[in-house]
């Protein structure tokens, strides 16, 4: 069945022939989305995040059994808790029974941190997805973690849904409070938690989007009891419990959370909803006082390719948009290395920080399917820069992880040649040099792979007939064949780029990089470049050597500023 699997896949291709965490997530339920699933995606945004696929068995354990939680951002130890008499089997941020936890971090007040607390955000997410079935059992999990053990880590909005919900939760910790002992009065969190309306979208990416919200909807809204009597206390508020505002208590906005971080939501929304140029000022820090819904209606319903491809937005079509300014050097380059600010003559500008940005070390889509067994959700998952990376499709209940995308293979101070994630920057920044024609060769590759797979699920009836041990295992030895199967690929594109553009010369072919990668040379040579155009003597020697030059506002800027020097005398 594995030969099946493979070649199914081979036959689909040919037929179509994430320092401080800074991340994003959109959230689509079930109603707006075009095949009924909910849709959450995440881009694991740090400077310092090995970009891998995260995997835990399911277990039982013994009474007294305990587990040790290690900060995910740093690797400290915190604490030792209870294990859980039963976990679930986890892979990457998504468990076996299609329970889906993204997360983004706004921070808020700071004085609202816990320097004695045992457990951490990230912690938070994969202990809970071990231990949780659904989106509220998520919900329970989280605060009773926190509030037992303290929390580690400043504010956070996390994405959670199952087969059914999608919410949007936000929390932050209470301080710290001695009682005299060096133990904390005001251990815990104080948090909102808000079911998204079926039929609409939500987003969130690194500033509390929670503002006010209703007191007495369990059904739809959920909240720690004293969220608005401490923010009294600390005297963040003074007004009435029904116009309390969350985010303005607990995480006050200004330019920079607007502009690099709402800003990212606002181009989600303009992509796929209607109205949204309303809010194009409050986007660029202009109007603070006119802010964004928390969700949106789309003008239509939601693919999941669509959901992909928003993940790869650099603000194209905004005055935002990073491939149109001078930053962008001559080959429409839309990334600024950090920082995030510059400084000119006494004056700051920003540098611009998109959904799709340079430091990411996982990103994902996951698909929860209702109509589906929950063991048949799907974790589309890919590493580095999302606008130059490929997700490929990881089944929930797949129980092991594919050797391009393991732990143990390479990190952030070890390079490994069979690493998914140093292959993909490889790539990636060799696109950074000429980023206007490389990053389009390299798309056409991404939408290919994708494409053909999303068509490739869209009727597993015939694999449900099948026993679920038997489908269990199909689907995870699928997970791992494709992922090995896009590693493979990728390593044929990396030689094909670097032949074609090495040294800033751009060689001519008789196809282009899909030609090359399926095999549909023009012509068959041993050296395997039948691709790329010959000089006519020898098949070793290129012909029609291309120097594509620089954009015009490249150009016009460097006659300005050194024309004298360069230019060329009648």
């Amino acid at each position: 069945m594995k030969k099946l699997l493979t070649f199914a896949l081979c036959a689909t291709l040919v037929a179509g022939a994430a320092d401080s965490e800074a991340c994003t997530n959109f959230i689509i339920t079930r109603g707006a989305s075009t095949d009924g699933s909910i849709m959450v995606s995440y881009a694991a945004d740090s400077h310092s995040l090995y970009g891998a696929l995260y995997h835990s068995p399911a277990g039982k354990y013994k009474a007294g059994t305990m587990m040790s939680v290690y900060e995910w951002d740093t690797g400290r130890y915190l604490r030792e808790i209870p294990q859980a008499a039963q976990t679930y089997s986890t892979i990457g941020n998504m468990n076996e029974h299609s329970l889906i936890i993204g997360e983004t971090t706004f921070g808020g007040r700071h004085e609202l941190e816990d320097p004695t607390g045992g457990i951490d955000y990230g912690s938070l997410i994969y202990i809970t997805l071990q231990r949780a079935r659904t989106a509220r059992e998520a919900i329970q999990t989280i605060v009773a973690l926190a509030n037992e053990y303290g929390y580690a880590s400043s504010g956070e909005s996390f994405s959670i849904a199952d087969q059914n919900e999608a919410w949007i939760m936000e929390l932050i910790g209470k301080g710290f409070e001695d009682d005299g002992n060096g133990n904390n009065l005001r251990k815990g969190i104080v948090w909102v938690a808000r079911r998204i309306p079926d039929g609409y979208v939500c987003a969130h990416a690194n500033q509390s989007r929670i503002t006010t919200f209703p007191k007495n909807d369990p059904e739809n809204c959920l909240y720690a009891p004293d969220v608005v009597e401490l923010a009294r206390k600390l005297g963040y508020y003074e007004g009435s419990d029904d116009d309390f505002d969350f985010a303005e208590a607990y995480a006050p906005g200004d330019f920079g959370t607007v502009r690099g971080c709402d800003a990212r939501v606002w181009a989600f929304f303009r992509t796929v909803a209607d109205g949204m140029d309303e809010y194009e000022k409050y986007a660029m820090g202009y109007d603070m006082g006119h802010r964004m819904p928390l969700w949106v209606k789309p003008r239509t319903k939601v693919s999941p390719k669509t959901v992909f491809d928003c993940m790869r937005d650099h603000y194209e079509g905004t005055p935002m948009d990073m491939t149109k300014d001078l930053g962008a050097g001559g080959h429409n380059l839309p990334y600024r290395w950090r920082p995030m600010e510059f400084e000119v003559d006494g004056k700051k500008y920003v540098n611009e920080r998109a959904t799709a940005t340079q430091q990411t070390g996982f990103w994902f889509v996951a698909q929860a399917r209702p109509e589906l067994p929950d063991y048949m959700g799907l974790l589309w998952f890919g590493v580095d820069d999302a606008a130059t990376s490929c997700l490929t499709p990881i089944f929930c209940c797949t129980d092991r992880v594919p050797e391009c995308f393991s732990e143990d293979n390479g990190s952030m101070l070890e390079y490994s040649p069979t690493s998914a994630f140093w292959l993909f920057n490889r790539v990636t920044n060799f696109a950074y040099m000429r980023y206007d024609m490389i990053s389009a060769d390299i798309r056409k590759v991404t939408d290919q792979w994708e494409n053909s797979l999303l068509k490739h699920f869209a009727n597993d009836a015939e694999l449900l007939s099948k026993p679920e041990k038997k489908v269990r295992k199909l689907v995870s030895n699928f997970s791992y064949d494709a992922a090995q199967m896009l590693f493979e690929r990728w390593q044929m594109l990396d030689r094909y780029l670097l032949v074609k553009y090495v040294d800033g010369n751009v060689k001519s072919e008789h196809g282009d990089v899909l030609s090359f990668l399926d095999g549909n040379c023009k012509t068959k040579t041993p050296q395997g470049w039948a691709n790329f155009v010959t000089n006519g003597h020898n098949d070793k020697i290129p012909g029609k050597i291309q120097f594509p030059g620089y954009n015009e506002k490249w150009k016009r800027a460097v006659a300005a500023d050194n024309g004298e020097i360069l230019k060329v005398l009648e």
